[in-house]
């Protein structure tokens, strides 16, 4: 499937490789019985990319969804189109929601 990759996973594998976001994700990665097209396990995050592929697959997508998201994953779907045309943007919205998933740290001991 590595091998396989669309143009947009190509290019959006490029800005999540090596930690450039921070967190290692990891592409094509197995859960249970389907394959995600990003994983960062670190967040429990998946990230999705669709393309007219998808448009035929509703039901499949519905079903990997809920099953992922029984196991606590977070599911983020990009249009490849959006990939395509709006890189940025879309680093930009994984950026948002890499902060809005992060574990906060906890408070310091000892109160005030």
């Amino acid at each position: 499937m590595r091998n396989d990759a669309t143009a947009a996973e190509q290019l959006l594998w490029q800005c999540l490789r090596s930690r450039k976001l921070d967190y290692k994700f990891s592409r094509q990665m197995p859960v249970g019985p389907y394959f995600a097209d990003f994983l960062c396990r670190e967040l429990k995050l998946i990230i999705e990319l669709d393309g007219a592929s998808h448009d035929l697959s509703i039901d499949h997508d519905a079903r990997r969804d809920a099953y992922c998201r029984s196991l606590g994953f977070q599911i983020l779907r990009i249009g490849n189109d959006d990939v395509m045309t709006n890189l940025e943007g879309v680093v930009s919205h994984i950026r948002a929601m890499l902060a809005q998933t992060h574990p906060q740290p906890l408070p310091p001991a000892g109160g005030e």
